[in-house]
């Protein structure tokens, strides 16, 4: 039975429910499947699984500093591994961003490493007002108030689109 790891990094908790939704349609089509968290304690021996996948978020512009850590002490077994790489920010929002070819974060993202993932997606994420601290929720309103998003602090807005991470996942199985 192929086994397949999900390592993430998530900030506010949006990649690790899309990790767990694409975890769901990989063990629906019979796959066993290992949830990471990236720079959580405890080591995972990635050699041992034949399809890696790493979802990393983006906050403030940027993937966390562990998602690039992950990959390069993986580097040899991500080369060698099927592999799947998806970002999830809120840019991928609006049409024209919402492509692994055309999103500013996956495309600055290729260009800091040398891993070649057979498969790339890009998801919108999650603005949870209520949830930040008063100045990550002032800051978020104010990039948000820039780019034409929602900025009333008492909403949650959610933009994913769950059909393509489902397409996503369908294609991660026929890697």
């Amino acid at each position: 039975m192929p086994h397949t790891l999900i390592a993430y990094s998530s900030v506010d908790g949006q990649t690790l429910k899309i990790c767990t939704r694409i975890q769901r349609v990989l063990e629906d089509a019979g796959r066993t499947v290992a949830l990471l968290e990236i720079g959580a304690r405890g080591a995972c021996d990635a050699a041992q699984f034949d399809t890696i996948v790493v979802g990393a978020s983006i906050r403030y512009g940027r993937h966390r500093t562990d998602v690039y850590r992950f990959i390069e002490s993986n580097r040899e077994i991500l080369g060698r591994t099927r592999s799947a790489f998806f970002s999830v920010n809120v840019v991928a929002r609006k049409a024209g961003k919402d492509a692994p070819d055309s999103n500013p974060y996956v495309r600055a993202f290729c260009r800091k490493t040398t891993w070649r993932p057979d498969e790339i997606g890009v998801f919108a994420g999650r603005i949870d007002y209520p949830r930040y601290g008063f100045i990550d929720r002032q800051v978020i309103r104010f990039i948000m108030w820039l780019t034409d998003g929602p900025t009333d602090p008492a909403t949650c807005t959610e933009f994913t689109d769950w059909v393509a991470v489902d397409r996503f996942a369908h294609r991660v199985l026929d890697l």
